[in-house]
């Protein structure tokens, strides 16, 4: 089947109040252009470096989403066009993303990356560590970011009713969260593999590759 094709069916899956983050790490231009060409405008990459070299040749109009974990010392690579950066995992992190952007004069849009998956391989942030960073005095003096949700990861496992647990816990910090910071529209989660299930337990974002662009 044709990336169009991939595309389209994948979209006719999806509710209206779902975006559909293309994920395009490690493909060619050539394969993102076709995409581009059926419609797509959201493109998700791992790595700032390749995410950069894209940005410079693709059309304008393009959302870039940083999906990959983000070292600090590379924010300043992508802080002139990023749209979202999925994977904030630390103060720290936020802290360089507010200091990048005010160079930039822009307001970055981020997520909080939760760790909701039974494996220690994946990064975020527990509960705890949420709600000490939006409840401290610094992070309300950043005027450069704004989190606009949460993304998280379920474990990859083909147990789908463990999957569907851990979307679930946090979709519940999701809920919780919203009633502390206002503007948070975007709950990232769900991949090629459990994306149905993650829309089913309240993702507003889906990052889908392979569904796409075909296996590695």
């Amino acid at each position: 089947m044709s990336i169009e094709q991939n595309i389209s069916e994948i979209k006719e899956t999806l509710p209206e109040h779902v975006s559909l983050v293309a994920v395009s790490k490690t493909k060619p231009i050539a394969l993102l252009q076709e995409a581009y060409d059926t419609g797509q405008r959201i493109f998700g990459e791992n790595k700032i470096q390749e995410m950069t070299q894209k940005w410079e040749v693709m059309p304008k109009d393009i959302q870039w989403h940083m999906i990959g974990h983000v070292q600090r010392n590379k924010v300043k690579y992508m802080a002139e066009f990023v749209s979202l950066i999925h994977g904030v995992d630390s103060f720290k992190l936020l802290k360089e993303i507010n200091k990048q952007a005010l160079k930039h004069d822009r307001v970055i849009d981020c997520l909080l990356q939760m760790h909701i998956a039974e494996e220690d391989t994946k990064f975020g942030l527990n509960e705890e560590e949420l709600n000490t960073i939006i409840n401290s005095e610094a992070f309300q003096q950043m005027k450069n970011l704004r989190i606009i949700g949460l993304m998280g990861m379920a474990t990859f496992t083909d147990n789908n009713e463990q999957v569907r647990r851990e979307f679930n816990q946090l979709k519940i910090i999701y809920t919780k969260l919203q009633k502390k910071l206002e503007g948070l529209t975007v709950l990232s989660m769900g991949m090629s593999s459990d994306y149905k299930i993650a829309i089913s337990e309240g993702s507003t974002m889906v990052r889908i590759g392979s569904s796409i662009f075909g296996s590695r």
